[in-house]
């Protein structure tokens, strides 16, 4: 089944002809069903690079997805313009009343700042708080997997002697939970990233569970005992030349930057980077979407805060 987006928007040009199956508002209307709705909070600079990735994985299953995007109100973005924000983005305000299958927390090039200096701060704890009530199941990548876990358990952020910049490999710590059913026992994903989460610290929280780590980048995934809550340390959804991108931007800008580990072949930035984390990154988000979302969401998502099926 297709991912539901605006007709106009960036994404689905690209997924079109990346034969991605992809319905525009206009087609969904006159169809009888009730997709899943999702709503993303981009937190991204490059905003319509975020759009299309999270589009991409989230469109890759049988199921009709309806995908809804915010920013925060408190933040004005300087790298996509006011057009594109005020076409396609809404406030919180806008959905606040509202109830969600999933909401995606997207991370923010922030890292190194405290988390209270952060302009947005309180507007994304508010979001985060109504989050428990208001959707089934929150899915948390990197900065926003590090914010949701000190807002919610109190677990702080460290800084890294150096950047975490690569391509890692990942182990399956918990095969039989059903984020990481059909996974291989190893697998791979991108991480650009300053600052970390100790494995201790989240330990020492009753509740949280370490699902995949790796011996390089650290924890992966981590769940709740309840499974409302994902945290995803890594971005699975970046595109093949999205790290390039960044390595060749700071490099024209005299940023200093090591090379991405395991990313280009023989470690030359002037060859085509490999792509080995693509088929883990749809299976992912299809688990996510599957038994996160839809197998255990209320039939009615009104009823989410009771947190039952209306047919029981």
């Amino acid at each position: 089944m297709p991912i539901k987006i605006p007709n106009q928007l960036p994404a689905t040009g690209v997924l079109r002809r990346e034969n991605i199956f992809v319905m525009t508002e206009t087609r969904a209307i006159t169809q009888d069903i009730r997709p899943l709705q999702i709503l993303l909070l981009n937190l991204m600079p490059t905003k319509v690079d975020t759009e299309t990735q999270l589009a991409r994985v989230l469109g890759n299953t049988p199921l009709q997805i309806e995908l809804e995007l915010i920013a925060p109100h408190s933040h004005v973005s300087k790298n996509t313009s006011q057009a594109h924000m005020l076409a396609f983005y809404k406030s919180f305000d806008e959905v606040r009343r509202r109830t969600f299958d999933g909401l995606i927390i997207t991370g923010a090039p922030v890292e190194l700042m405290d988390f209270e200096e952060v302009d947005y701060w309180q507007e994304l704890c508010e979001i985060m708080e109504w989050s428990k009530t208001h959707v089934h199941s929150t899915l948390h990548i990197c900065w926003g997997a590090q914010a949701g876990l000190y807002y919610h358990y109190g677990i702080p952020k460290r800084q890294l002697p150096h950047k975490l910049f690569g391509v890692f490999r990942h182990t399956v710590e918990d095969p039989n939970y059903i984020l990481f059913r059909g996974f291989d026992d190893e697998f791979w994903v991108p991480h650009s990233r300053n600052t970390t989460v100790d494995r201790a610290d989240i330990e020492a929280v009753p509740g949280l569970k370490v699902l995949a780590a790796s011996p390089e980048a650290g924890v992966y995934a981590v769940k709740t005992d309840q499974g409302r809550q994902v945290f995803l340390m890594g971005h699975a959804e970046y595109d093949r030349d999205t790290l390039s991108k960044e390595y060749h931007r700071d490099v024209a800008a005299g940023v200093p930057i090591q090379i991405p580990k395991h990313y280009y072949p023989n470690d030359d930035p002037t060859k085509r980077p490999m792509m080995n984390w693509r088929s883990c990154a749809h299976l992912l988000y299809a688990n996510w979407l599957n038994y996160c979302v839809y197998q255990t969401a209320p039939y009615d998502i009104r009823d989410i805060r009771l947190g039952v099926r209306t047919d029981e």
